[in-house]
């Protein structure tokens, strides 16, 4: 793998000062280039056309991870990936009934089950609040302006009311060239209808992982629901009779993750030399501690299995995140880039003097930055457990509600506890084992990075060791029970103060650190990082306008590309399609590549002809797990679930000669419902009878 990243050319991506080429960009529904489209393709899409595909487009917030769906039905018929919706699936299952590896088809309406903690949301409308934004934060910095930007923000998304049908979040966009605020319709009430065998969904594993040809059933159906009922969904996206076939123009709806493709060569040089260099090592350790659990039987492979798969998805991607940096090429582009703009602003005196040395101050705070980093994200952040993300909520919430909106944590606002108590209160499963390896790994790194003398190590571990003192945590802890977290919640700040629990006490022990933390890393790192990127994006924008597409913010976005094979590592020419008779041929009958017996039992009655999964030029990065894959008409004819392996540096820049989407085709989730898992009730609804 090493050798082959090494080998990936990526000084083809995106210069943030050039032209953006063919099939590249993540476009706001706003400000989507549909005349170069049909420049291109030969189709531009209306306003109606975008309009239709919004709205029948959701961004999932909750459960595994951040991804995209879509609705395919009039009746709230969600479809996204199973990777997206596994932990509904988990929440249900046990050791006698594990849905995860078995599967699970809701064969009536009354047999779909409520998927705790979920949400989706549609976006309904933007409005432009960039005068509004930037008329209170003009001549501040530092502190003073990240309280007026956090406080203007917080007002501006209450002004949606305090619904859990709405939401409003308030989107920066080209870095503060420009301030939206989107108005999303929630669904909260998400309930499952089908998930196949995590074998065939997560085919192949992490050898796979991020390669093509590729042969995953990668899909889940859910269901939106309002008042108890079916959620009534009239723009929907309908399902391709056809499919695709190769040269095809493709949309891909989704909310991309985060790209950094606007960051400057010293916010890159800290991601390359610093950050990631760190987190490698981190996510590798984590996940040999992970796979050293599974081996004490199958009850700890049952609670982790789900948990090492994403680790796993994780350290690959930044594992070719890194390599794109290191690449020498590929550096040099930004340099150039970089060195482009900053002659461009030399040449307009306006835009000289007022950002001109912003290079140089932003440099500097990257370098404090570094120093800053680690402390923050042990003693700021905290570990990566679900019961002290719980423990430091109910902590902290009883203290966030008694201040004025715009004065709270961001996470306390308002606008954002109109659903946190539901999350709070979900009945998510945790399990002691997992739990207790986490918050043990995590203190032992800090102690590794912090050192054994550093003041905050000692006040957390006294005289205990990493593994002493999880387990002393997790022994005197009941949070993973939903009712105790029900008293705590509605007992506010007393019942928290009298609790004897010992994650509790333990958070309330450490939060004026966490605070203190946090508000030196936003003083010395956040306030002045937003404020030089967003002085430097305004020049960039005055440059350049729209027709620069801005970095992703896990926000819908539409691509545009083509089915479309690509020339791989070695030289070999790689077709865009994969067949169902393939993915036969590639089972061996053990793990990764064991095929679950629902399939082998179709294997008869399955056309081997049909396109299994399939690739496409169209630019998308992690959250776009879930988004369907529409032609000109605006009908599915497959779903995004991965990317290859030369699109990891997809973070930093796009090279439409081997980047490339992977899809599972349409033709085979329909071959898969019918034949596979006799799934009439969602054939027929799909079908739109």
């Amino acid at each position: 793998m090493k050798k082959i990243l090494a080998a990936l050319s990526v000084s083809a991506f995106v210069a943030t000062c050039a032209p953006v080429r063919a099939d590249e960009g993540m476009w706001t529904f706003d400000a989507f280039p549909s005349a170069k489209v049909a420049k291109i393709y030969g189709f531009g899409p209306s306003k109606s056309w975008l309009d239709h595909v919004r709205a029948s487009s959701l961004r999932m917030t909750s459960g595994a991870s951040g991804c995209s769906a879509s609705f395919v039905s009039a009746r709230g018929l969600v479809m996204t990936n199973q990777h997206c919706g596994v932990d509904c699936v988990e929440a249900f299952s046990t050791p006698q009934n594990d849905y995860v590896d078995a599967g699970f088809y809701a064969k009536r309406p009354e047999d779909e089950r409520k998927c705790p903690g979920f949400e989706f949301d549609r976006l309904d409308a933007i409005d432009d609040v960039t005068a509004v934004i930037h008329g209170v934060t003009a001549g501040k910095s530092g502190r003073a302006l990240l309280d007026a930007l956090q406080a203007k923000e917080a007002e501006l998304q209450s002004s949606c009311g305090k619904s859990e049908a709405i939401r409003c979040d308030v989107v920066s966009l080209y870095h503060g060239g420009l301030y939206k605020l989107y108005h999303y319709a929630r669904y909260t009430d998400v309930r499952l209808v089908f998930a196949p065998e995590f074998g065939v969904a997560q085919f192949g594993g992490d050898p796979d992982n991020f390669n093509f040809p590729r042969y995953d059933y990668d899909v889940i159906f859910m269901r939106a629901y309002v008042d108890g009922a079916p959620a009534a969904t009239p723009e929907y996206l309908h399902w391709s009779a056809g499919g695709s076939k190769a040269g095809d123009l493709v949309f891909a709806s989704g909310n991309p993750g985060g790209t950094q493709r606007r960051l400057t060569v010293a916010q890159l040089a800290y991601i390359r030399d610093v950050e990631n260099p760190h987190l490698l090592p981190y996510l590798a350790e984590e996940r040999g501690l992970l796979e050293e659990y599974q081996t004490e039987g199958p009850e700890q492979t049952r609670e982790t299995k789900d948990t090492l798969f994403f680790l796993e998805n994780d350290y690959k991607s930044e594992f070719g995140r890194e390599a794109a940096l290191l690449d020498p090429k590929f550096f040099a582009v930004k340099v150039a880039e970089e060195s482009a703009l900053r002659t461009a602003v030399a040449k307009r005196s306006d835009l000289e003097q007022s950002v001109g040395p912003d290079w140089d101050k932003l440099a500097a705070v990257e370098r404090r930055k570094a120093q800053l980093a680690f402390r923050y994200s042990y003693t700021g952040l905290g570990p990566n457990s679900q019961l002290f993300s719980w423990a430091r909520i109910l902590v902290r919430l009883p203290v966030e509600k008694a201040k004025p909106d715009g004065q709270r944590l961001p996470a306390y606002t308002d606008a954002a506890l109109v659903t946190l108590p539901q999350r709070v209160l979900a009945p998510i499963p945790t399990y002691p084992g997992p739990e207790r390896l986490m918050l043990g790994y995590w203190a032992k790194k800090m102690r590794e990075d912090l050192g054994p003398d550093d003041p905050f190590v000692k006040s957390v571990l006294g005289t205990k060791s990493p593994e002493a003192w999880a387990s002393d945590l997790i022994a005197g802890t009941k949070l993973g029970d939903p009712a105790v977290r029900k008293a705590l919640l509605d007992g506010g700040a007393p019942a928290v103060a009298a609790s004897q629990d010992t994650l509790i006490r333990f958070v309330a022990s450490i939060d004026p650190a966490a605070r203190a933390a946090r508000k030196q890393y936003e003083d010395e790192v956040t306030a002045p990082e937003n404020q030089l990127g967003e002085a430097i994006a305004r020049a960039r924008f005055a440059v350049f306008g729209t027709s620069v597409y801005p970095d992703a913010t896990f926000t819908p976005r539409l691509t545009y590309g083509a089915v479309r094979g690509f020339i791989d590592a070695q030289g070999n020419q790689v077709t865009p399609y994969t067949t169902i008779g393939g993915l036969f041929e590639r089972a061996t009958g053990s793990d990764p590549y064991a095929l679950p017996p629902s399939w082998l039992a179709a294997k008869t009655s399955l056309d081997s002809a049909i396109s299994m999964n399939l690739c496409t030029t169209n630019d998308i990065i992690g959250g776009n797990s879930g988004s369907p894959l529409i032609d000109k008409n605006g009908d599915i004819v497959g779903l995004i679930f991965d990317g290859n392996i030369f699109s990891l540096g997809g973070d930093f820049g796009y090279d439409g000669s081997t980047n490339r989407a992977v899809a599972v085709d349409s033709r085979a989730l329909l071959a898969g419902l019918t034949s596979v898992y006799h799934a009439d009730r969602i054939v027929r609804e799909i079908a739109g009878s």
